[in-house]
Protein backbone atom coordinates (compact mmCIF):
# COMPACT_ATOMS: atom_id res chain seq x y z
CA UNK A 1 0.00 0.00 0.00
CA UNK A 2 0.81 3.62 -0.90
CA UNK A 3 -0.01 5.75 2.21
CA UNK A 4 0.15 9.06 3.12
CA UNK A 5 1.31 10.52 6.27
CA UNK A 6 -2.17 10.88 7.93
CA UNK A 7 -2.70 6.64 7.11
CA UNK A 8 1.09 5.95 7.71
CA UNK A 9 0.22 7.36 11.10
CA UNK A 10 -2.50 5.55 12.07
CA UNK A 11 -1.73 2.14 10.77
CA UNK A 12 1.49 2.65 12.84
CA UNK A 13 -0.80 3.91 15.81
CA UNK A 14 -3.08 0.41 15.44
CA UNK A 15 -0.55 -1.75 14.48
CA UNK A 16 1.50 -1.43 17.99
CA UNK A 17 -2.17 -0.96 20.24
CA UNK A 18 -4.11 -3.28 18.27
CA UNK A 19 -3.93 -5.54 22.14
CA UNK A 20 -5.87 -2.50 23.45
CA UNK A 21 -9.08 -2.69 21.48
CA UNK A 22 -10.31 -6.10 22.16
CA UNK A 23 -12.23 -7.14 25.54
CA UNK A 24 -12.57 -4.66 28.08
CA UNK A 25 -12.63 -1.75 25.56
CA UNK A 26 -15.49 0.69 25.40
CA UNK A 27 -16.06 -0.31 21.52
CA UNK A 28 -17.01 -3.73 22.92
CA UNK A 29 -20.69 -2.13 23.75
CA UNK A 30 -22.26 -2.10 20.59
CA UNK A 31 -25.67 -0.82 21.44
CA UNK A 32 -25.07 2.06 18.94
CA UNK A 33 -24.89 -0.37 16.07
CA UNK A 34 -28.03 -2.40 17.16
CA UNK A 35 -30.34 0.71 17.85
CA UNK A 36 -29.07 1.74 14.15
CA UNK A 37 -29.38 -1.24 12.41
CA UNK A 38 -33.14 -1.49 13.42
CA UNK A 39 -33.82 1.15 10.80
CA UNK A 40 -31.73 -0.29 8.24
CA UNK A 41 -33.87 -2.73 5.76
CA UNK A 42 -31.13 -5.23 4.26
CA UNK A 43 -31.38 -8.99 2.48
CA UNK A 44 -31.19 -12.23 4.25
CA UNK A 45 -27.22 -13.03 4.44
CA UNK A 46 -26.85 -8.83 3.57
CA UNK A 47 -22.95 -8.33 2.12
CA UNK A 48 -21.34 -6.13 4.59
CA UNK A 49 -18.05 -4.28 4.77
CA UNK A 50 -16.39 -2.63 7.84
CA UNK A 51 -13.82 -0.27 6.87
CA UNK A 52 -11.75 0.72 9.61
CA UNK A 53 -13.02 -2.33 11.50
CA UNK A 54 -10.49 -2.09 14.57
CA UNK A 55 -10.35 -5.10 16.59
CA UNK A 56 -13.75 -6.07 14.69
CA UNK A 57 -16.89 -5.36 17.22
CA UNK A 58 -19.20 -3.93 14.66
CA UNK A 59 -18.25 -6.82 12.14
CA UNK A 60 -19.00 -9.75 14.37
CA UNK A 61 -22.18 -8.28 15.49
CA UNK A 62 -23.26 -7.99 12.14
CA UNK A 63 -21.98 -11.32 11.30
CA UNK A 64 -24.27 -12.61 14.56
CA UNK A 65 -27.08 -11.41 12.90
CA UNK A 66 -26.49 -13.77 9.76
CA UNK A 67 -24.80 -11.48 7.74
CA UNK A 68 -21.68 -12.13 5.48
CA UNK A 69 -19.49 -9.69 6.89
CA UNK A 70 -15.76 -8.51 5.39
CA UNK A 71 -13.90 -6.35 7.98
CA UNK A 72 -10.88 -4.07 6.38
CA UNK A 73 -8.26 -2.06 8.27
CA UNK A 74 -4.87 -0.03 7.67
CA UNK A 75 -3.37 -1.92 10.26
CA UNK A 76 -3.12 -6.20 10.13
CA UNK A 77 -2.56 -6.77 13.77
CA UNK A 78 -5.96 -5.35 14.12
CA UNK A 79 -7.21 -7.48 11.30
CA UNK A 80 -5.80 -10.75 13.26
CA UNK A 81 -7.78 -9.55 16.42
CA UNK A 82 -11.06 -9.49 14.57
CA UNK A 83 -10.52 -12.69 13.16
CA UNK A 84 -9.24 -14.39 16.60
CA UNK A 85 -12.64 -12.84 17.97
CA UNK A 86 -14.48 -14.07 14.97
CA UNK A 87 -13.51 -17.76 15.43
CA UNK A 88 -14.29 -17.57 19.20
CA UNK A 89 -17.54 -16.87 18.46
CA UNK A 90 -17.83 -19.38 15.86
CA UNK A 91 -18.10 -17.60 12.98
CA UNK A 92 -16.25 -16.17 9.87
CA UNK A 93 -15.33 -13.04 8.34
CA UNK A 94 -13.38 -12.15 5.57
CA UNK A 95 -10.46 -9.62 5.91
CA UNK A 96 -9.16 -7.39 3.59
CA UNK A 97 -6.15 -4.86 4.11
CA UNK A 98 -6.57 -1.61 2.99
CA UNK A 99 -6.73 2.28 3.93
CA UNK A 100 -10.06 3.82 3.91
CA UNK A 101 -9.74 6.38 1.05
CA UNK A 102 -9.57 3.26 -1.53
CA UNK A 103 -11.46 0.16 -1.48
CA UNK A 104 -10.17 -3.06 -3.05
CA UNK A 105 -13.90 -4.13 -4.09
CA UNK A 106 -15.86 -4.11 -7.46
CA UNK A 107 -18.68 -1.32 -7.92
CA UNK A 108 -22.00 -2.21 -6.15
CA UNK A 109 -20.44 -5.15 -4.32
CA UNK A 110 -22.06 -4.18 -0.81
CA UNK A 111 -25.75 -4.26 0.46
CA UNK A 112 -24.31 -2.57 3.56
CA UNK A 113 -21.11 -0.69 4.41
CA UNK A 114 -20.84 0.75 8.17
CA UNK A 115 -17.56 2.72 10.10
CA UNK A 116 -17.68 3.15 13.64
CA UNK A 117 -15.26 5.61 15.50
CA UNK A 118 -12.96 5.70 12.94
CA UNK A 119 -12.94 8.28 10.75
CA UNK A 120 -12.11 10.98 12.59
CA UNK A 121 -8.29 9.28 11.27
CA UNK A 122 -9.03 9.32 7.98
CA UNK A 123 -7.33 11.89 5.73
CA UNK A 124 -9.57 12.42 2.75
CA UNK A 125 -12.74 11.69 4.09
CA UNK A 126 -13.99 12.56 0.88
CA UNK A 127 -12.53 9.89 -1.18
CA UNK A 128 -13.55 7.27 1.68
CA UNK A 129 -17.67 8.62 1.37
CA UNK A 130 -16.83 8.08 -2.42
CA UNK A 131 -15.67 4.47 -2.44
CA UNK A 132 -18.63 3.97 -0.08
CA UNK A 133 -20.80 5.32 -2.68
CA UNK A 134 -18.93 2.94 -5.31
CA UNK A 135 -19.27 -0.05 -3.59
CA UNK A 136 -22.79 -0.06 -2.41
CA UNK A 137 -25.58 -1.35 -4.55
CA UNK A 138 -28.37 0.25 -5.05
CA UNK A 139 -30.52 1.35 -2.49
CA UNK A 140 -27.52 0.06 0.00
CA UNK A 141 -27.34 1.58 3.36
CA UNK A 142 -24.32 3.18 4.72
CA UNK A 143 -24.34 3.65 8.72
CA UNK A 144 -21.26 5.52 9.97
CA UNK A 145 -20.86 6.47 13.64
CA UNK A 146 -18.44 8.62 15.02
CA UNK A 147 -17.47 12.08 17.13
CA UNK A 148 -18.06 14.82 15.92
CA UNK A 149 -18.96 18.81 17.20
CA UNK A 150 -22.19 19.90 16.48
CA UNK A 151 -22.47 22.81 13.65
CA UNK A 152 -21.35 26.44 14.71
CA UNK A 153 -19.29 25.54 17.29
CA UNK A 154 -15.59 26.74 16.43
CA UNK A 155 -14.30 27.55 19.61
CA UNK A 156 -14.91 24.21 21.18
CA UNK A 157 -14.13 22.29 17.76
CA UNK A 158 -10.85 23.72 18.18
CA UNK A 159 -10.67 22.61 21.19
CA UNK A 160 -11.64 19.03 20.93
CA UNK A 161 -9.46 18.60 18.19
CA UNK A 162 -6.08 19.81 20.29
CA UNK A 163 -6.76 17.65 22.62
CA UNK A 164 -7.57 14.45 20.55
CA UNK A 165 -4.58 15.41 18.33
CA UNK A 166 -1.96 15.47 21.76
CA UNK A 167 -4.08 12.14 22.88
CA UNK A 168 -3.32 10.62 19.91
CA UNK A 169 -1.07 12.27 16.81
CA UNK A 170 -2.92 9.50 14.59
CA UNK A 171 -6.03 11.32 15.03
CA UNK A 172 -7.02 13.80 11.98
CA UNK A 173 -10.18 15.61 12.28
CA UNK A 174 -13.95 15.48 13.81
CA UNK A 175 -16.12 16.42 10.61
CA UNK A 176 -19.13 18.45 11.73
CA UNK A 177 -22.98 16.76 10.70
CA UNK A 178 -23.22 18.79 8.66
CA UNK A 179 -20.04 18.63 6.56
CA UNK A 180 -21.18 14.86 6.32
CA UNK A 181 -24.03 15.41 4.94
CA UNK A 182 -22.82 17.50 2.12
CA UNK A 183 -20.55 14.91 1.55
CA UNK A 184 -23.26 12.08 1.66
CA UNK A 185 -24.96 14.38 -0.99
CA UNK A 186 -22.50 15.17 -3.08
CA UNK A 187 -21.86 11.33 -3.68
CA UNK A 188 -25.31 10.33 -4.13
CA UNK A 189 -25.80 9.19 -0.67
CA UNK A 190 -29.24 10.61 1.00
CA UNK A 191 -29.59 11.04 4.46
CA UNK A 192 -32.55 8.78 6.05
CA UNK A 193 -31.41 9.24 9.87
CA UNK A 194 -28.62 11.61 11.73
CA UNK A 195 -28.42 12.37 15.22
CA UNK A 196 -25.62 12.97 18.04
CA UNK A 197 -25.69 11.48 21.39
CA UNK A 198 -23.62 12.78 24.48
CA UNK A 199 -21.20 9.61 24.89
CA UNK A 200 -19.41 9.88 28.64
CA UNK A 201 -15.73 8.62 28.41
CA UNK A 202 -13.78 7.10 30.62
CA UNK A 203 -11.29 8.93 32.99
CA UNK A 204 -8.54 10.54 30.83
CA UNK A 205 -5.86 8.32 32.40
CA UNK A 206 -7.90 5.40 30.27
CA UNK A 207 -7.60 7.51 27.26
CA UNK A 208 -3.75 8.15 27.49
CA UNK A 209 -3.37 4.32 28.50
CA UNK A 210 -5.00 3.32 24.99
CA UNK A 211 -3.36 5.71 22.68
CA UNK A 212 0.09 5.55 24.52
CA UNK A 213 0.17 9.51 24.98
CA UNK A 214 4.12 10.42 25.76
CA UNK A 215 4.05 11.91 28.67
CA UNK A 216 4.77 15.52 27.13
CA UNK A 217 1.68 15.26 25.32
CA UNK A 218 -0.69 14.04 28.30
CA UNK A 219 0.89 17.64 29.92
CA UNK A 220 -0.29 19.16 26.95
CA UNK A 221 -3.70 17.82 27.54
CA UNK A 222 -3.89 18.30 30.59
CA UNK A 223 -3.24 22.06 30.21
CA UNK A 224 -5.85 22.22 27.72
CA UNK A 225 -8.66 20.83 30.07
CA UNK A 226 -7.43 23.32 32.77
CA UNK A 227 -7.59 26.41 30.60
CA UNK A 228 -10.58 25.36 28.79
CA UNK A 229 -13.07 27.61 27.32
CA UNK A 230 -16.49 28.13 28.32
CA UNK A 231 -17.83 26.81 25.58
CA UNK A 232 -15.70 23.33 25.29
CA UNK A 233 -16.69 23.16 29.02
CA UNK A 234 -20.61 23.88 28.31
CA UNK A 235 -20.76 21.49 25.48
CA UNK A 236 -18.41 18.40 26.69
CA UNK A 237 -19.68 19.03 30.22
CA UNK A 238 -16.08 18.56 31.15
CA UNK A 239 -15.91 17.88 34.94
CA UNK A 240 -14.12 16.37 37.72
CA UNK A 241 -15.60 13.57 39.14
CA UNK A 242 -13.32 12.21 42.64
CA UNK A 243 -10.02 13.13 41.38
CA UNK A 244 -11.15 11.86 37.79
CA UNK A 245 -11.57 14.25 34.73
CA UNK A 246 -14.26 13.23 32.14
CA UNK A 247 -16.39 14.95 29.39
CA UNK A 248 -18.99 14.00 27.03
CA UNK A 249 -17.79 13.72 23.55
CA UNK A 250 -20.76 13.87 20.65
CA UNK A 251 -21.15 10.67 18.68
CA UNK A 252 -22.94 11.11 15.67
CA UNK A 253 -25.26 8.76 13.95
CA UNK A 254 -25.47 8.71 10.41
CA UNK A 255 -27.54 6.41 8.34
CA UNK A 256 -27.73 7.60 4.79
CA UNK A 257 -29.20 5.72 1.26
CA UNK A 258 -27.63 5.23 -2.16
CA UNK A 259 -29.90 6.72 -4.48
CA UNK A 260 -30.41 5.46 -8.08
Amino acid sequence: MKLDDVQRAAQEQFGKQSHRYGQGHILQNVSDVRDAVEKITVPPRAQVLDVATGAGHTGIFLAELGCEVTVADIAQPMLERAEQMARERGLTVKTQQHAAEEFPNADGTFDLVTCRVAAHHFSAPEKFIAETSRVLKPDGFFLLIDGTVEDDQPEAEAWAHAVEKFRDPSHNRFLTPDTWRKLCVANGLSVQDLKLVPFKQPDLNWYFETAATTPENREKVLHLIRTVPDSARDLFGVADEEGKIVWWWQRMTLIARKTG
